[in-house]
């Protein structure tokens, strides 16, 4: 097997227990007109259609903004902008439908290929779109009347369901209706956030220019709280006058998914339309290619069960063979798991430690404290030493000790000091292999 395709075979192979947990989820994703007029957006469509072909519900909510733009420009129309949203007169809303129309048109088209030797071959997807949304005006705003402006009232969440069970992509839009029989032209964030919301919605998936949220020294944050990102929100939003800070789309889209959140969609996604695959590997892969915004942290610590053998074996077999660690049998991890506490995250175990006790002697051994390559900088390892320093006061232990041959420094920046071998409980002495040549290190508690 070559270099490539064992590569691909991994990544397929890990990609499986995603999509065994996307099938038959509803994810609503929300295609801004900046996305679409993108020369992503074909490869984007060819993703749309796999998450189709692989059991997923989607709901397609897209806008119109540049598209209608062009068409108020070339007409000459002056447009006004009013505590930050668009004054719609009816002129407007004549460029503002033609747009939308002219959208929905090429997306369906987009969706409707199946040339052979393509992503598309085969894939015979059905696009349904109707008069999903139901909106008001926004009337008067301090003295001014923002025409056909609307605010959304509702989505009939129970006929979207409907077309979803027959297994067809809903296509919504920044349009809404009125039962008098009127069209309001609406925020496609807001559209996209409700219609998540109505639908409890397994994802609310967001393209934007970026591909998502980079801290301080520039790195991209992969997991962001809800809470998080409102905060973050009230401080994009106050640099908006700020000419060389354009935050509006991250802001907008940081309260998208904020909101989403805190009325019960379980993540929300941010991911650049630009980036090739962007959504498959947000999707499908363990740290995604965006910024994911969660009510709670979908890492934890936690204690080990039977079944989670597996993964601390290949968690720390890398570090057997370099000598770092102790060797363990499968036999003896199963027999002792209980001693274990592990970090998990999105159902990958990325850290473990285990705690021995010697209750003789008030003391407790730290051991097989490791996290995995890929996860190592953050809070980790301080998470773990903190959960076993508890589970340690818990049983009475007044001290806790570790044997280690490599990461001493790690142990010394954390209270940890030298200590000689005749310290060790009795026990752990009359074990103490002499060819590792560990170092003791021992810390108080309490």
């Amino acid at each position: 097997m070559s270099a490539v395709t064992s590569e691909y075979v991994n990544w397929f192979r890990h990609s499986s227990p995603y999509i065994n947990a996307h099938r038959g989820k509803t994810f609503v994703l929300m295609l801004s007109g900046e996305a679409i007029a993108d020369a992503n957006f074909a490869n984007t469509v060819h993703d749309i259609a796999l998450l189709n072909s692989l059991g997923v519900r989607l709901v397609l909510v897209h806008g119109a903004r540049p598209q209608a733009e062009q068409r108020l420009q070339a007409r000459g129309v002056e447009t006004r902008l009013h505590h930050d949203l668009r004054v719609t007169t009816p002129e407007i809303l004549e460029c503002v439908i033609e747009a939308v129309g002219s959208l929905r048109t090429e997306i369906e088209a987009q969706l409707s290929m199946g040339l052979a030797n393509t992503p598309m071959h085969g894939a015979r997807i059905r696009v349904c779109s109707g008069n999903f949304v139901t909106a008001r005006p926004v009337g008067v705003l301090d003295g001014v009347d923002m025409g056909h402006t609307g605010e959304l009232r509702r989505i009939d969440h129970e006929g979207v369901r409907r077309l979803l069970d027959l297994n067809q992509i809903v296509l919504l839009s920044n349009l809404g209706y009125s039962p008098t029989g009127e069209v309001f032209n609406l925020s496609v964030e807001e559209v996209a956030t409700q219609a998540a919301i109505a639908l409890k919605a397994d994802k609310l998936i967001l393209f934007g220019s970026r591909p998502g949220i980079q801290d301080s020294q520039g790195e991209l944050r992969s997991e962001l709280l809800a809470s998080t990102a409102a905060r973050l929100v009230q401080q994009y939003l106050a640099k908006l006058d700020d000419p060389e800070q354009p935050y509006s789309e991250t802001a907008c889209l940081l309260e998208a998914a904020a909101t989403a959140c805190q009325q019960g969609v379980a993540r929300c996604h941010l991911i650049s339309y630009h980036d090739d695959g962007a959504l498959l590997a947000e999707l499908f892969t363990r740290d995604g290619q965006g910024t994911m915004v969660v009510s709670h942290s979908y890492e934890q610590v936690r204690p080990a069960n039977i079944e989670d053998v597996g993964g601390i074996l290949e968690l720390i077999a890398p570090l057997e063979e370099k000598g770092v660690l102790v060797r363990r049998s499968r036999e003896r991890l199963e027999a002792e798991i209980e001693r274990f506490t592990v970090v998990e995250r999105d159902g990958a175990i990325i850290g473990c430690a285990a705690l021995y006790p010697f209750p003789e002697e008030a003391i407790g051994e730290l051991a097989c404290v490791a996290i995995d390559q890929t996860y190592r900088g953050g809070q980790r390892g301080d998470m773990l030493l903190e959960a076993i320093e508890d589970q340690a006061i818990a049983l009475g232990l007044k001290r806790l000790f570790v044997l280690t041959t490599r990461t001493a420094h790690w142990f010394l920046e954390r209270g940890f000091g030298n200590a000689p071998l005749d310290e060790l409980p009795g026990e752990k002495k009359a074990l103490y292999n002499f060819q590792r040549n560990s170092k003791v290190f021992f810390k108080r508690l309490g």
